[in-house]
């Protein structure tokens, strides 16, 4: 067995400390000591796979969400014994995990909530469950069909009652409007913090925006955080603010868990910045507010999240919507899109974004990779190529 060190080592440190980012150097270990502490008094961590499963409902239970996402190529290869090597690193990191029993926070998890989103997910699910308590969260994919948005609202009445019988309590209306309250101060102040990333010379790198973020969600402590930070940064001299002339990159694709930023650092590495990241672990699930005195609260979250526009739905026509407007706002000179290799709904729908990237006059570069850094030269050539056309415009 191995010990939690493998998921506590990926932990980057990056950022100021007069400014306040130094708090989330060491994210992992304060979520972990937090979740330890949590369980010996008999309290829930759940299990979060996707961003489609309502951290509001689970905080209205009185249990805590954690994301069990994979980032850490190390666990793949125990992964590929029962897994076939074909698919996303993604999905092979987070068996990986279990496989090892190297995530502390997998192991916790009293539950763990799985969103039926691509079809190597859903297989991997019926992997995971015989060695962890589950349950499978369905998620319709026609993005536009009335059914399937109703289907989705039952779907959260059902996990509901799942909580429910878990946990041993009764999730009332006012208990989610509470959470929701929690969860849409969370998603104000990390859009704050990404809205920064709109200045000429933004306070902040891609890569150090991307590390404000927690495992656990809505932790008091974290919304403090992120409050201080934004004060703080407004104070940070120009001369220490990202250096001029960088091209303004927009990232989209598939996301970058714990562990998985490799791809970020060689991009902002090779002289760009990330200033909007559209993927699932950038601004995506962070733009909206769920309503916070809906009459069905329910009703509000099932809206708020089936609207996340996601490779999964078909059609998907909001995402690219939705990146035509992020790059106006962030004034935008080039496209990276992420494909993690294998997964097929992210690959086939970049033939959209490079349609979108065309119509907009931008540069695009796709590329395509796993885990490992064994192709970070080749890549390095081709990001470079890439801002040398941004210069040409």
């Amino acid at each position: 067995m191995l010990s939690h060190a493998l998921f506590m080592g990926c932990v980057m440190n990056m950022a100021n400390e007069r400014y306040g980012m130094d708090y989330f150097n060491d994210m992992v270990e304060r979520c972990y000591t937090f979740a330890t502490e949590l369980t010996e008094k008999q309290g829930h961590l759940i299990g979060t796979l996707c961003e489609y499963t309502p951290r509001e409902l689970i905080l209205a239970a009185g249990a805590w969400p954690v994301c069990l996402c994979g980032g850490d190529e190390a666990m793949i290869p125990a992964a590929e014994t029962i897994l076939p090597a074909n698919i996303c690193p993604l999905i092979k990191s987070t068996f990986g995990y279990s496989v090892n029993e190297a995530n502390p926070f997998l192991q916790m998890a009293s539950l763990t909530i799985a969103e039926t989103t691509c079809d190597g997910k859903k297989k991997m699910y019926e992997q995971l469950m015989k060695r962890h308590p589950m349950h499978v969260l369905e998620l319709p994919q026609k993005a536009n069909d009335p059914d399937a948005h109703e289907h989705w609202y039952r779907e959260l009445l059902k996990l509901r009652s799942v909580l429910e019988q878990h946990v041993g309590v009764t999730i009332t209306d006012e208990r989610l409007r509470e959470a929701i309250r929690r969860m849409n101060r969370e998603r104000r102040l990390r859009l704050a913090l990404a809205d920064l990333m709109q200045e000429d010379r933004p306070p902040l790198m891609g890569r150090e925006l991307l590390n404000l973020k927690s495992l656990i969600a809505g932790l008091p402590d974290d919304l403090a955080a992120y409050e201080r930070i934004l004060k703080n940064l407004a104070q940070r001299p120009m001369a220490e603010r990202s250096s001029g002339h960088r091209p303004r990159v927009l990232l989209t694709g598939v996301p970058c868990p714990h562990c998985a930023e490799r791809i970020v650092d060689l991009i902002e590495r090779e002289g760009g910045l990330i200033v909007v990241q559209e993927n699932c672990t950038g601004i995506k699930p962070i733009l909206r507010q769920v309503p916070e005195d809906a009459e069905d609260p329910i009703r509000a979250l099932a809206d708020y999240y089936f609207a996340i526009p996601c490779s999964v739905m078909t059609p998907n026509t909001a995402r690219q919507e939705l990146i035509r407007e992020l790059v106006k706002r962030f004034r935008v000179d080039c496209i990276v899109e992420l494909v993690w290799q294998c997964c097929l709904t992210y690959d086939i729908e970049s033939a959209q974004t490079r349609a979108t990237a065309a119509s907009l006059g931008l540069p695009y570069l796709k590329i395509e990779t796993g885990y490992s850094p064994h192709d970070d030269a080749r890549l390095a050539v081709r990001i470079g190529a890439l801002f040398e056309m941004c210069e040409d415009d």
